[in-house]
């Protein structure tokens, strides 16, 4: 079954660039054997990390196209469209080649503010539009509202293809509302790397990862210990990662995943604008940081 695919770790991939802006293609390849070979279960690709809203449509499909050949069909991947135009979406869902995509995600319609009859109407359309099973993505702090449980309860149930969301409020208390009322089959995945080990021992399904990006192994290994309700090991673990989750959040995302996939040989920090390269301050601690994993505890 479809919905099983994003049960685990997933991870959101980052857009690899030049050090002139450019984007960096044959870094694809070496980015996704490394996550892929550290255990994670699927794919991201053009989600917020990836520096989507600074792609051209033209570089959107190269990076697709890209993803698609790196991987070769080894792990799911799961694609991000998403925006505040609900036509232009459903014009993009019914005329894009899927083709070696498994399931889309779909950010809550930003900067317009929505209300909640607005944003699951947003989603019904979508759902009508797409040739694959939809994700919701509930990020408030860029999107500008909340995606209440009841407004999500309703799109699920009124949009079989809808299968899950990705929540990153960065509440506890509405992930856990999620988890105890949603449907039967309804996937409920965190989309906050220092939450994720929390919902997961509340019974959610995994997370959408951006410091697994960078820590692959010891990321999908900490989940693998949530879902097995190995507590005490998962804590352990989760402490060990504290740490270098806090630090590539500090300066924004992708800035920090960036500075760590340098420092592990695997592409260049450079960002596009209006982001910003993290700071040498900052990518020394990185640096540091990235140095500190031998003792890591392993099942």
């Amino acid at each position: 079954m479809i919905r099983s695919s994003f049960i685990g770790t997933g991870v959101a991939m980052v857009t690899p660039f030049n050090n002139d802006g450019s984007i960096d293609y044959p870094s694809i390849q070496p980015l996704v054997d490394f996550v892929i070979s550290g255990g994670v279960d699927y794919l991201v690709v053009l989600g917020t990390t990836a520096e989507t809203a600074t792609l051209s449509a033209t570089e959107k499909r190269l990076v697709m196209d890209a993803f698609m050949q790196a991987n070769n069909g080894r792990v799911p991947l799961v694609l991000g469209i998403g925006g505040n135009n609900t036509q232009a979406l459903v014009n993009e869902l019914q005329e894009t080649d899927f083709f070696g995509f498994s399931a889309i995600l779909s950010v809550s319609p930003y900067y317009n503010r929505p209300s909640q009859e607005g944003i699951y109407r947003h989603f019904c359309e979508l759902s009508k539009a797409s040739p694959l099973p939809i994700i919701l993505y509930n990020i408030p702090q860029r999107t500008g509202s909340n995606m209440e449980p009841e407004t999500v309860f309703r799109i699920a149930n009124d949009c079989p293809n809808v299968i899950g969301i990705k929540e990153a409020k960065g509440d506890i208390h509405q992930a856990k509302e999620l988890i105890a009322k949603r449907p039967s089959g309804f996937l409920v995945i965190s989309g906050d790397d220092s939450l994720a080990l929390s919902m997961v021992l509340e019974g959610g399904d995994g997370v959408i990862s951006v410091i697994g990006g960078g820590f692959p192994s010891e990321f999908s290994e900490l989940i693998s210990l949530g879902l097995s309700s190995n507590s005490d090991l998962a804590t352990q673990n989760q402490q060990k990662l504290s740490k270098i989750i806090q630090l590539i959040y500090e300066e924004g995302n992708p800035a920090g995943i960036k500075s760590v996939l340098s420092h592990r040989g695997l592409c260049t920090d450079q960002v596009r604008l209006p982001l910003v390269a993290a700071s040498q301050s900052l990518s020394d601690r990185i640096k540091d940081c990235c140095l500190d994993f031998s003792n890591f505890v392993r099942i």
